[in-house]
């Protein structure tokens, strides 16, 4: 029964980490996509179609 609850810990332990990547790696993005959304509308006069 004991082992049960050893993997129980360490499989949850492996969902927080990842958990936790993934909001870290969202925000970046995130971050990464709105500084390039700015760098566009600033050129916006540059751009000839």
């Amino acid at each position: 029964m004991e082992r049960v609850y050893k993997q129980m810990k360490k499989a949850g332990a492996a969902n927080i980490t990842v958990g936790v990547l993934l909001i870290v790696l969202g925000i970046t993005f995130g971050i990464l996509n709105i500084v390039a959304g700015g760098k566009l509308l600033k050129s916006r006069k540059e751009i000839l179609f």
